[in-house]
């Protein structure tokens, strides 16, 4: 999309009275000709007051200026003079950005060489009486037009010279005022800001001058005249920007900038040599040098600038300007400058860990990336200064340092840091190449040992892929794909990570490009090298396209595909034939979008890339043939759809014809898409078809100018048919589309119809324009009704969608234009406004709000105050012709003032009985249409002013009355169960005492003691549910519940409401005329205050939250003083009170303290991100001194302050909107957090809690995966303690502290309180290879406190230091820690041995080696013999894992770790290390109590740790019995291999078989998926399937036996079978009864469940093949009728998803012999109710089981599919179409169409009994305030009825089929006249527009009547053929 650049705006000048006629009294002098000519023109130029006239007439006046050329150049005469100063006037007083200015500047230049001297003072002396009259409120005007004086205006630029001191010493009397005035804004933001961009200005303005007159300022130096007050002038400039530099108030950019014009103005002074650079470097060191040659009072200026006090970022931005304003390219640089610019990078690297602020380390880096390319350019030139080229080789200190730094920040939060550091890296290589001595990068060892470290590092590691970038274009991407030959597959795999993948799809772009030029540049311009491309970079994309998960590949589309294709277009071809000539296989692949998915996608990216060009019908049906393309619009996964519809509509030209083929596509895909439950494909859809109604529009009006200019008539013809074409498809799309909208349609239907025909609204118009489409003759009013209706969804973006459709559809087609629909609407509206269901309210709103445009709209007020007896004056009657504002206006207020009349005489009745008004006429209601009605409102041109005023008044009133009635309540201690009660009840006495009882005492005495209920009272309170009788004697029934959501939510309408009127109505001042006081706003916040600070309830406080942010947001940006500087009072207010609060204090110390972050948070959010953050600053410093521990101990007057302290700080770090501008001060708050753990007091330690969890996520990031320990969520300790700095000594204390209180030698159990924080810290920490060991930031310090932490008596202590000393280690220690430890633990045991310690130890030892050997990604170096030393190591100590160590628990640890190392080091044949440990390991497995037990003791072994040592064992048996014998090595192992698994599986420890059993079913699985197929073909290694038929059937324990079944479920049945138990066996019926039996009596586990139904499933199937039904004896028919009712049960709705989903695998299977056989083996009874099943399954609501379900597809026999059916897995919607058409197949073949015909009209009349029973459906009012009903995600019934009467007519016409059972007509005629005339009852009964009174009623009872009327239509026609 082109964006219009924005016009300037053109402005006539125009001058006061007096100023006027002075000009044109100058200009009737008297003059020649040619003067008179032009005085003329500038008269008429100051007369006229069209801007663009004035244009013309001074563009005239220059060509006149022009003719002055040939002239005397004696003397100008008066009037000529008179004319040059009335333009210099004119340019003067315009704006900077008037157009106007530029063309009198031209004119100016205009002026003749003799004139111009004269030109140049007159427009000197204009400015310099502007300069000297103008007051500060003009500055800014001024220093605009100074600078455009030097826009490539010669005149202009020579006034300047001429005023040179002038102008300067503007310049410093402006900075002198904004400096003074800056000191008395504290508090007022947006003034702040304003004066920070003056400044700013300002300081550029200068700097500009200065560059531009160095030539005048060369000169004025050397003359003694001008230098005194040119010096003085300087001087004044140096001082205050050196105050500016001083000021941390600045922002910084205005200090940068300062920063800047300092060292221009020193080197203007002293010129650009080397004593200049001497001076700037004596600056940066913050030391003043003797003998410097600067000139005194030069040095007297910037002296500020040596105080050792100074900022430590003055040194950065001195360095930003040393590298900006001097001159480092093509010029020999002396020696001072060399030092100067090695000086700069040690200068800003000192100030790395000193920097807290994002924003500053954002100069940082950009001052690096600058100084980096300075120091490029020096080091080009032909003779590169010897310093520089001595100092910049890689290896050397200052590019050493650099590159740590880079390691440092290139993960940074911050874009803007990432970005320069890597521009950082890249100039750091070619510094090393400048100064490196080998020509061939590839053969230099410090960039390859660079780029092998690199290769290294994990691939969480961001940095990691910009740093490859750049050696890729340094080395070239041969070079790595030789390092690492993997490298296109890896970074494919890691494509699928949303945080990686534009990181890895720029590094794949870098290699590829490279390596196609390398490859060219090799094999020549020829297409030899592509075959190489395409097996290094297209082969790798198709695989993972084919296979991957679909998640996996959606970025690869989106970043990677189309950079592919740009690079090589030629490749889409290869792509083409490989892939449709892929096996279908790939199709099957779980969740993969197997070859025809990856053809859509490369297909879709290359169209929309323009790299396919569709050229006539070549592309659909050639290239991609249309079936092929069918099948894709239909498929089962979202995104194959989504890249075949992407391929349809996206075209690289907007104008592109759409084809027929491509609109048959389109309805192909249409209407079996629209109900998706994905928000992420329903957005895709309406995207991609936008993308196609574009089409549709640009080429329609390319065809149309065609059209007119066209004289060819078949050309005409042609282009008029496809615009008839276009209309008739716009016209079915919209119809079809309408359609949906029905009653019962599911949410996402309806959201997706609306949002496609608001498209088409938006695109086309519903007009009846007939030189459009006319598309407003496809909506009919039933149409237009169905949207009208659509404003009832329980859905707010239905109603949002429906409520803006609804006005763009023609008005007679919506009806609200009659009376008495407008009244009935209207009073619906009202009625809902009061309803006791809160979603009611928002349709109140939604329905006025589209009643506002009507103009009958106050008449039906009227009638409706008449009606309820309500007063309503309207100020202001709509008169006829009225504009539409006019209208809408005088609406607005009309509903707004009947709202409030309504509203108070509630309020008035709430005062009286809250409980009354709860049940009846809750308030909220009234105030959301009130508030959504003034969200509407243009407050800019109203007309009513004053009647507004008085509506806004009175609005606030009524607000505060509102928050009186019910806050009691919300700001009660305990408001969920309170019920306040009335005054004039008769049971007031007894409910006056629980009032008391349960009153809100706002204090925070649970500090200091405890209160009870009276015991009476409690009684008494549950009494109270009885029907209480308020006013006039009706009954109503109040729950606690709807007294507290009455009140809660009125306190948010109040909020919302008074936010609303707060951010929207102008502010009155006396200068402007407006509807709310600065009292109104300063009462608003008051009351906002109060509600925060003292409501308990969240739901209140939370929204008032809101509407206080909105106040917030207007009191900074108000033009009004005194209410900017309220925040920062406020602010101060709270903290002070926080300050003071003890246990008598009225804020909430419980509930997190309630309302008092959202206040703080509010406040602080008001504070512009861009300024200095004062009152952020201010407040984290007050709040982290408050929650940090008190030095004299807890008390009540301290704990307090810290429980709201450690609560406001934990808001606050979770606050978004504060961004990096919290994080300076993180490390206080994780100080505050471990801390508190430290305090005696719980609610301290809760709170520091909570805390410390949120400051690991602001610090660690959010967590994006699962697993708890993965490094997406960790950093290198360098990095962490760069940032925070102040946590390395902190946390290095902390945990020396706590590791001396572990140690468990003494017996005795210490549990330091903040040693679990330091570990779960810690944990999360890892060092980088990258890191040398001399870092002062190191992890090593650490080591030795996590490593004693293994002393502790608590287990989980030793488990977390084990976690937490793992990524501490580097991976080249592994092994040396490693031989470390296992050293430390005794050879024998002995009296002196301690357990803890050894289990500890080991513990640590086992995490080090599992992460070791488990990790992918670690450096590929030689290992050499660190194997050996570590089993070395361990050999002597195995004894532990023996008898001979009688702690179970070191036992099992110790064999957990042999485990490990026997199964991940790889054994060479020679290495006789591991095969003797190997050896050792089995014989201690075969020692052990696990498989030879001494005695019944050890059988049955029990005490501490006894089962996980069990485990342990039983996880290397089943290690040794699946692995091959040979890798065991003896034939020992060969024996024992097939008896180890039936030792576990009989092992009488459940634990040991559950263990054994899980494994058996992992291997199996992974043998599955490698073989792909559903079952395993064969028994792996020789697996006694005899004992798991015996566990079958006497196993005790229900997981266990879960687990027997699902193993026996993969292995293949004809080793199951026949059963077997023992010595005896099971014939299939005996087998298939014990199964269902344990399926029938499982309920209680879904496991169990699910795995007996499975494996019962499949016998009954191996049954039915083996059988055939005559054969099927009487026991297994009874079989057959318990497995059909159990499946039926699993597929009802209520069940959980597991068992669903186990049901949808039982039909899936089951479809090729049970659903669809030919012989019906079940009969055909029992096969309609699983096809019914199979149905239900693929309507129901979770997603899974309908694509589980739709699976059945997939099994049909082919010989049943029709040609030209779609053959491979498709979308539900699909499938279940496909299905019953299937089914009515079927009834065919098997002669049974009679059967069909009955049992398709009962399931196409549904389950009555449900229907009928919505009379006995409870009062939702009174039992379920927050129930919806029904809500229809899904299921749309009456798309289901209308399916089935399709097939249905089919089926009855079908020739020769057996009539119809009079009987079953007659039986079924019954039920449905019964349906009839019970819906029509039904109907009559509810409510007038019951739509919105009844909504979920009225939709059923119109689905059930409509099925009643489908099926008559059928039984007529049946009835009509059994006749003929």
């Amino acid at each position: 999309m082109v964006v219009k650049k924005k016009a300037p705006k053109v402005e006539a000048v125009a001058f006061d009275g007096a100023k006027l006629e002075s000009l044109r009294a100058s200009l009737s002098v008297d003059g020649d000709s040619g003067s008179r000519q032009l005085a003329q023109t500038l008269k008429d130029c100051l007369a006229s007051t069209d801007p663009v006239q004035q244009i013309q007439l001074v563009s005239e006046a220059g060509s006149m200026l022009e003719r002055f050329e040939g002239q005397n150049e004696s003397a100008p005469d008066a009037l000529l003079l008179a004319c040059l100063n009335t333009l210099g006037d004119i340019y003067i007083t315009l704006q900077a950005k008037n157009p106007l200015k530029r063309a009198i500047a031209s004119a100016l230049s205009n002026v003749p060489d003799w004139l111009q001297e004269k030109a140049v003072c007159i427009l000197s002396a204009c400015l310099s009486a502007s300069l000297s009259s103008l007051g500060s409120e003009h500055y800014s005007h001024l220093i605009d037009c100074i600078t455009s004086c030097l826009d490539a205006f010669p005149i202009g630029e020579s006034c300047i010279h001429h005023l040179l001191t002038e102008v300067l010493q503007f310049f410093k009397k402006a900075v002198s005022e904004y400096l003074e005035l800056s000191r008395g804004l504290v508090g007022r933001h947006v003034a702040q800001a304003q004066l920070m961009q003056s400044c700013l200005a300002v300081i550029k303005a200068s700097m500009l001058v200065v560059q531009r007159s160095q030539d005048v300022i060369s000169a004025a130096f050397l003359e003694t005249a001008m230098t005194s007050t040119l010096q003085e002038a300087f001087s004044g400039l140096l001082q205050c920007y050196t105050l500016i530099l001083t000021d941390e108030e600045f922002i910084q950019t205005v200090q940068s900038t300062a920063g800047m014009a300092v060292v221009l103005l020193i080197r203007s002074v002293m010129g650009n040599g080397d004593d200049t650079a001497d001076t700037v470097a004596s600056l940066l060191k913050s030391s003043e040098q003797e003998g410097s040659s600067a000139p005194q009072w030069l040095m007297k200026s910037y002296a500020g600038l040596y105080v050792s006090s100074r900022p430590a970022a003055v040194a950065l931005y001195l360095s930003h300007g040393a590298l900006a304003m001097l001159n480092w390219r093509g010029r020999a640089l002396g020696s001072q400058a060399e030092k100067l610019l090695l000086l700069i990078p040690d200068v800003i690297l000192s100030l790395d860990t000193r920097v807290k602020e994002s924003s500053t380390a954002m100069v940082v880096a950009r001052v690096l990336t600058l100084w980096s390319s300075a120091a490029v350019d020096c080091l080009r030139t032909d003779c590169p200064p010897p310093l520089l080229h001595l100092s910049f080789h890689g290896s050397f200190p200052l590019p050493s340092r650099l590159l740590h730094h880079i390691y440092t920040h290139w993960e940074h939060p911050l874009d803007g840091v990432r970005h320069q550091t890597r521009t950082l890296f890249c100039n750091l290589l070619l510094l090393h190449q400048h100064c490196s001595d080998h020509a061939d990068p590839t053969s230099d060892p410090y960039v390859t040992e660079l780029a092998q470290s690199l290769l290294a590092l994990e691939w969480h590691v961001k940095g990691k892929y910009s740093a490859l970038a750049c050696l890729t274009d340094h080395l070239g991407a041969e070079y790595l794909l030789k390092l690492d030959a993997t490298l296109p597959a890896r970074l494919l795999g890691l494509m699928g990570d949303q945080t990686l993948a534009p990181y890895a799809s720029e590094l794949l772009e870098r290699l590829f490009v490279s390596h196609k030029t390398q490859l060219c540049g090799r094999q020549g311009d020829g297409h030899g090298w592509i075959d190489d491309w395409h097996r290094t970079w297209v082969m790798p994309l198709l695989e993972v396209f084919c296979t991957a998960k679909l998640d996996q590949t959606t970025y690869i589309l989106d970043y990677f595909l189309p950079k592919l294709l740009r690079c090589s277009p030629a490749s889409l071809g290869h792509m083409v034939q490989v892939l449709q000539e892929m096996p279908s296989c790939l199709e099957g692949s779980t969740g993969s979008r197997g070859a025809l998915g990856a053809l859509m996608t490369c297909l879709r990216a290359a169209r929309s890339q323009g790299v396919l060009m569709p050229a006539g019908e070549q592309l659909w049906g050639g290239l991609v043939p249309l079936q092929l393309l069918q099948q894709a619009l239909v498929h089962k996964h979202d995104q194959v759809r989504m890249d075949a519809l992407g391929l349809v509509c996206e075209s690289h030209r907007s104008t592109e014809t759409l084809s027929t083929e491509e609109m048959e596509l389109i309805r192909h895909f249409l209407l079996s898409n629209l109900n998706s439950q994905s928000p992420g494909v329903r957005q895709q859809t309406v995207s991609l078809l936008k993308k196609l109604l574009c089409r549709v529009k640009d080429s329609t009006q390319s065809l149309r100018r065609r059209l007119a200019q066209e004289r060819d008539q078949q050309q005409r013809e042609r282009d008029q048919l496809v615009l008839n074409t276009y209309k008739e498809f716009l016209c079915w799309f919209c119809e079809r589309l309408f359609q949906v909208l029905q009653p019962g349609a599911s949410f996402s239907s309806c959201l997706l119809t609306l949002q496609l025909l608001g498209l088409v609204a938006d695109h086309f118009s519903f007009s009846m324009d007939s030189e459009g489409f006319a598309l407003g003759e496809c909506v009919t009013i039933p149409h237009a009704q169905a949207v009208l209706y659509c404003l009832a969804s329980n859905f707010l973006e239905v109603k949002q969608l429906a409520c803006t459709l609804l006005q763009k559809l023609p008005p007679a087609t919506v009806g609200l234009q009659e009376p008495e629909r407008l009244r009935s609407v209207l009073q619906a509206a009202l009625d809902l406004s009061t309803s006791t269901k809160p979603f009611d309210s928002v349709t109140a709103a939604h329905l006025l709000n589209l009643l506002l445009h009507q103009e009958g709209l106050q008449q039906a007020l009227l009638h409706c105050a008449q009606e309820q007896s309500i007063t309503l004056q309207l100020p202001a009657q709509i008169q006829p012709q009225a504009s539409e504002v006019t209208v809408l206006e005088k609406n607005k207020l009309a509903v707004i003032l009947f709202l409030m009349a309504c509203l108070k005489a509630e309020v008035a009745l709430a005062e009286m009985s809250l409980l009354q008004a709860a049940a009846s006429c809750p308030l909220y209601g009234r105030a959301h249409c009130i508030t959504a009605a003034l969200q509407q409102l243009s407050t800019g041109s109203l007309q009513l002013l004053a009647e507004w005023r008085n509506v806004v008044t009175d609005l606030i009133a009524l607000c505060y009355r509102m928050s009186d009635v019910v806050s009691p309540v919300v700001q009660s201690s305990s408001p969920e169960g309170l019920i306040p009660m009335d005054t004039d009840s008769e049971t007031s006495a007894g409910l006056q005492r629980i009032l008391r009882e349960i009153q809100p005492r706002d204090t925070n005495d649970f500090f200091t003691s405890a209160r009870e209920l009276d015991a009476t009272s409690e009684e008494q309170k549950l009494t109270f549910q009885t029907n209480s009788t308020g006013l006039g004697g009706e009954a109503y029934r109040v729950t606690a519940q709807m007294v507290l959501v009455c009140c809660w939510r009125s306190m948010k309408e109040v909020s919302m409401l008074l936010g609303e009127l707060c951010q929207s109505m102008p502010l009155h001042t006396p200068a402007h005329i407006g509807l709310i006081t600065e009292e109104q706003m300063e009462g608003v916040g008051q009351y906002f205050q109060e509600q925060l600070l003292q409501s308990r309830h969240r739901g209140a406080f939370e929204l008032a939250y809101v509407g206080f942010v909105r106040l917030t947001d207007t009191l900074c940006r108000s033009g009004s003083a005194t209410l900017q500087q309220l925040p920062a009072q406020w602010l101060k207010e709270v903290l002070e009170e926080v300050k003071c609060s003890d246990p008598s204090s009225k804020l909430c110390a419980t509930r997190r303290s309630a309302g008092i972050p959202f206040y703080i948070q509010a406040l602080l959010s008001s504070e512009p991100k861009s300024s200095s953050c004062s009152l952020l600053k201010m407040t984290m410093r007050e709040l982290t001194a408050l929650a940090m521990p008190s030095h004299d101990g807890a008390t009540e007057h301290s704990t307090v302050p810290q429980v709201h302290a450690l609560n406001i700080l934990r808001a606050l770090y979770r606050d978004t909107h504060l961004g990096e501008n919290i994080m300076p001060f993180v490390s206080e708050g994780m100080k505050a957090a471990v801390l508190g753990f430290t305090s005696p007091i719980w609610a301290v330690r809760n709170s520091s809690t909570l805390l410390f969890s949120t400051l690991i996520t602001r610090i660690f990031g959010v967590k994006r995966g699962k697993d708890e320990h993965s490094k997406k969520n960790r950093m290198t300790g360098r990095e962490f303690f760069t940032r925070f700095p102040a946590l390395y000594p902190f946390l290095l204390s902390q945990l020396e502290e706590a590791a001396s209180s572990v140690d468990s030698d003494s017996g005795q159990v210490k549990l330091h309180p903040s040693l679990f924080l330091l570990l779960l810290v810690l944990g999360r920490l890892y060092p980088s290879p990258m890191d040398g060991s001399s870092s002062p930031l190191g992890l090593a310090p650490f080591m030795p406190f996590i490593i004693s932490c293994a002393r502790s008596a608590v287990y989980r202590t030793r488990e977390m230091a084990a976690r937490a000393l793992v990524p501490f280690v580097l991976v080249t220690q592994v092994s040396s820690t490693t031989q470390t430890l296992l050293e430390s633990l005794p050879r024998e045991p002995g009296p002196g041995t301690q357990q803890n310690h050894i289990h500890g130890t080991l513990l640590q030892v086992l995490f080090l080696l599992r992460s070791y050997l488990t990790d992918t990604h670690r450096p590929q170096t030689p290992k050499g013999d660190q194997d050996s030393d570590i089993i070395g190591a361990l050999r002597p100590r195995l004894w532990l894992g023996t008898r001979r160590n009688p702690c179970l628990v070191t036992r099992g640890t110790m064999v957990d770790l042999l485990a490990d190392m026997c199964t991940f080091l790889c054994a060479p044949a020679e290495d006789s290390q591991v095969t003797t440990l190997r050896k050792e390991t089995l014989a201690i497995l075969l020692d052990s109590e696990l498989v030879a037990p001494r005695g019944l003791e050890e059988e049955l072994l029990s005490g501490p740790g006894a089962t996980q040592y069990l485990q342990s064992l039983a996880r290397l048996a089943t290690i040794v019995a699946m692995e091959s014998a040979g890798v065991w090595g003896t034939q020992e192992a060969d024996r024992m291999q097939k008896d180890l698994l039936q030792c576990l599986l009989q092992c009488p420890h459940y634990e040991v078989r559950q263990l054994a059993l899980e494994k058996l079913l992992e291997r199996f699985e992974k043998d599955r998926e490698k073989m792909q197929c559903s079952d395993l073909q064969s028994v792996p290694f020789d697996l006694n399937v005899t004992t798991l038929t015996h566990l079958a059937l006497h196993e005790p324990h229900p997981t266990c036996l879960a687990k027997v079944l699902q193993v026996l479920s993969v292995l293949p049945l004809s080793s199951l079978l026949p059963w077997r138990d023992g010595s005896m066996s099971l014939n299939d019926e005996e087998a298939l009864e014990h199964l269902l039996s344990v399926a029938e009596k499982s309920s209680h586990s879904l496991e169990l469940h699910c795995a007996a139904l499975s494996l019962a499933s499949r016998l009954m199937v191996h049954l039915a093949e083996k059988k055939p039904q005559e054969e099927l004896g009487e026991g297994a028919e009874v079989h057959v009728a318990v497995w059909g009712a159990m499946v039926t049960q699993c597929c009802s709705e209520e069940q959980p998803l597991e068992v669903k989903l186990t049901a949808a695998d039982v039909l899936v299977k089951a479809t090729p012999i049970l659903l669809t056989a030919l012989t019906l083996p079940l009969g055909v009874k029992q096969t309609l109710v699983l096809w019914q099943n199979l149905f239900t399954l693929l309507q129901d609501e979770d997603l899974d089981v309908r694509d589980r379900a739709a699976d059945f597809i997939c099994y049909v026999p082919k010989h049943l599919l029709t040609t030209g059916v779609v053959t491979g897995p498709v979308s539900p919607p699909v499938a279940l179409e496909m299905g019953v058409g299937l089914l009515c197949q079927l009834f065919q073949v098997w002669g049974q169409v009679a059967v069909g015909m009955i049992t398709l009209t009962e399931w196409l009349l549904g389950d009555d009994k449900a229907e009928l029973g919505s009379e006995e459906t409870p009062d939702l009012d009174e039992e379920f305030l927050f129930e919806k009903g029904d809500l229809n995600l899904w299921v749309e019934p009456l798309q289901w009825a209308r399916l089935l009467h399709t097939h249905l007519c089919a089926l009855s016409t079908v020739p020769s089929a057996p009539a119809v059972c009079p009987a079953e007509l007659a039986r079924l005629s019954t039920i449905v006249d019964a349906n009839t005339q019970s819906a029509e009852r039904a109907l009559t009964a509810l409510p007038a527009l019951p739509q919105f009174s009844a909504t979920i009623e009225h939709a059923k009872l119109t689905v059930l009547k409509e099925r009643a009327t489908l099926a008559q239509n059928v039984l007529t026609a049946l009835n009509q053929m059994d006749c003929s």
